[in-house]
């Protein structure tokens, strides 16, 4: 199912120009929206866990293919409770973000909608193309429910498309694609065609790191947790990186380091290999834990660790 208004969009056939411009990924936490920006790119850029608010950063994710570029913003999820100096940064990143951008993706879990959904559709802009993405459509037995609920929400806003997906395994991806593509503006080449993000691999590896941290952690750890890149040097082809996890508590210390050390090492091993799949090389990773009381809600340690 693909709804979609054809206001700008424009017609088929053959020699169209090119297209590029920015999309913004926009919803409440766990919808989604890294996953689906993995999907969209091909290639695992954006971290993800089941933790609320595992993105904290704007990561650009570049498609680029014959017709189009595609600069993918993926925003953190916006936060309507716990608004400390981190989650208020964080929502600070969305907002931003959606004056940037020429098409907007709001993604919402599919029959599931409420009043934080609602708190974000208030953000969305009224002026630009705004596509409806129901995900995770895979968890969802009668599909033939989908169009009600679709409906129901385009009742609270006009959206340009509507188009369900599974981010997870993939499906309705290059539909949404090109639903996308229709609404882009023409223009050149904003990154280079092998380009798949803005961001380095300093701030990548401690990415891969903090996603990790929270997988191999459940919710025993609270989600406070950042990552310092203390070193990273190259060797030749083989990368040597040093990183610091910063945790709130000494008990947090306790829970990263785990009996024997074996949690901290499993941690390390998992985000290295990661690494080394990104990276197309070997990886040396050595990683401590640091305790650093009330870092998420201090401005000045905040602006230390490069949040926006």
């Amino acid at each position: 199912m693909i709804e979609t208004s054809h206001e700008n969009t424009p017609e088929n056939g053959q020699n169209q120009p090119f297209r590029c411009g920015y999309v913004a990924i926009v919803g409440r936490p766990n919808v989604g929206k890294s996953t689906l920006l993995n999907r969209l790119i091909g290639q695992k850029i954006s971290i993800t866990s089941r933790k609320a608010q595992t993105t904290r950063h704007r990561i650009h994710g570049i498609f680029t293919d014959a017709q189009s570029q595609f600069v993918f913003v993926d925003t953190p999820g916006f936060q309507t409770k716990h608004l400390n100096a981190l989650n208020r940064g964080m929502n600070r990143v969305v907002t931003t973000s959606l004056g940037d951008v020429q098409v907007v993706l709001y993604v919402l879990e599919a029959m599931r909608y409420d009043e934080r959904d609602q708190e974000v559709l208030k953000l969305l802009p009224a002026d630009q193309p705004v596509i409806l993405v129901l995900n995770k459509i895979d968890e969802i037995a009668d599909k033939g429910q989908l169009f009600d609920f679709a409906e129901q929400i385009a009742k609270d806003f006009k959206f340009a498309a509507i188009v369900p997906v599974s981010a997870k395994l993939g499906k309705k991806v290059d539909e949404l694609r090109e639903a996308i593509r229709s609404f882009l503006p023409e223009g050149d080449l904003i990154y280079a065609e092998d380009d798949i993000t803005d961001r380095n691999e300093r701030f990548l590896a401690s990415e891969l790191l903090r996603e990790k941290v929270f997988r191999y952690t459940g919710d025993e750890l609270p989600y406070s947790v950042s990552v310092v890149i203390e070193a990273f040097e190259m060797d030749k082809k083989l990368r040597r990186i040093s990183a610091a996890i910063l945790v709130d508590k000494e008990a947090h210390k306790a829970m990263l380091i785990g009996k024997k050390g074996e949690k901290l090492k499993e941690i390390a091993t998992q985000a290295r290999l990661d690494m080394e799949k990104l990276f197309d090389g070997k990886v040396f990773l050595e990683v401590f834990v640091k305790v650093r009381s009330g870092w998420a809600d201090s401005a000045q340690m905040l602006q230390t660790l490069g949040y926006e």
